[in-house]
Parts: structure tokens; C-alpha cells; sequence
């Protein structure tokens, strides 16, 4: 089974590429499963503006950028969402990057990785209620950083108590997921 950790930030300076990197280095070290690490920044997707609907593209687009998102997206059995929280939702250009494919998503389970000053719940909460449309199969574990306690100078310094629910996480994933993509 492999598992794409998402970083969902494009900004600037953001916090998100340490904290995937943090999820990423636990998630290494894991036998029950592979883990691939894909930086939403890396792809350049544009805004959703096909007049056609994703989910009746097939995993087929004109756009070169959504295709290599699809296929980096489509090759996964399951994700970590690493996901802040922009004013009590989630960031615009990762809830883009979800709306411009389709069937990519369909069924497959995700985990969540939450950070901003409440620990990036909302978001968590929101995508809980956006991914739903995908017949996506959310665990309940999730990791909450917060920006004031688990962050030094901007890169992730999670408190060690993190690593226990990052397990927890990633064993719920895994087995939710594998059942999933058998």
C-alpha cells in the first residue's frame, strides 16, 4: 500500500514543508506501508476552470500541471493530509488542488495533520465535511499542531507527545486504507 503525505501549503516561508518533513521522517521508519512525500507547491495547479466536471474527465486532462497532479494524486492508496488552517477553513489552493480532480479521490481513506494557532481543527473539521463527497473514509486519529507551543521559528518542533498520535494515526490509516485497497 502506498500512502501520499500531502503538504496542502503553497505560501511563502510556510511552516507546512517542516511539518510534513517531521510526518514524513516517522512515517519512514514504518513498515506497513510506503510513504511518499508530495508537495502540492511542486505542481503549480491552476484554479478549476474546465468547463467540465472532474469526476467526468476519466483522469484525463488538457493540462499538463492537473495531470501530473493526477497521476502523483491517483498512484496513492490512501494520504496524510498536512493541512493549515486559513481563517477557520482550509487553504484556498489545497481545496483547489482536491477540485480539480475527480475520481483520483474516490473511496480511499485519509489522515489529517493539522496545524495553525488551534491546532489547525477547523480546517480538519472542514475537509472532514469536503472529502465526504469522494466517499473518502476519514480516520479519527489526527495530529494538532499549534503555532505557539510546537513551532521555533517557524519549523515544526512538535511536542514529543506528538509521535504518539502521529503512531496512532498512521496504524489507523494503514489499516482503514488497507482494507480499503484490497
Amino acid at each position: 500500500m502506498k500512502i501520499g503525505i500531502i503538504i496542502g501549503s503553497i505560501r511563502e516561508g510556510r511552516a507546512g514543508e517542516s511539518v510534513g518533513a517531521w510526518v514524513f521522517e516517522d512515517a519512514e521508519k514504518r513498515e506497513g506501508a510506503s510513504y511518499e512525500l508530495i508537495d502540492l507547491k511542486d505542481f503549480d495547479v491552476p484554479l478549476l476552470t474546465d468547463p467540465r466536471h472532474p469526476m467526468s474527465m476519466g483522469k484525463s486532462y488538457d493540462d499538463e500541471r492537473v495531470q501530473a497532479w493526477s497521476d502523483a494524486i491517483d498512484a496513492c492508496d490512501a494520504y496524510v493530509f498536512v493541512t493549515p488552517e486559513y481563517n477557520h477553513g482550509v487553504p484556498g489552493a489545497f481545496k483547489n488542488a482536491v477540485d480539480v480532480l475527480g475520481g483520483e479521490w474516490m473511496g480511499k481513506a485519509v489522515a489529517f495533520v493539522g496545524y495553525g494557532s488551534v491546532g489547525g481543527v477547523r480546517a480538519i473539521e472542514n475537509w472532514r465535511t469536503v472529502l465526504a463527497n469522494f466517499q473518502m473514509y476519514d480516520v479519527r486519529p489526527e495530529v494538532n499542531l499549534n503555532l505557539f507551543t510546537d513551532f521555533t521559528d517557524g519549523q515544526a518542533t512538535p511536542d514529543p507527545r506528538h509521535r504518539e498520535n502521529l503512531a496512532g494515526l498512521f496504524d489507523a490509516l494503514e489499516e482503514v486504507g488497507g482494507r480499503l485497497a484490497s
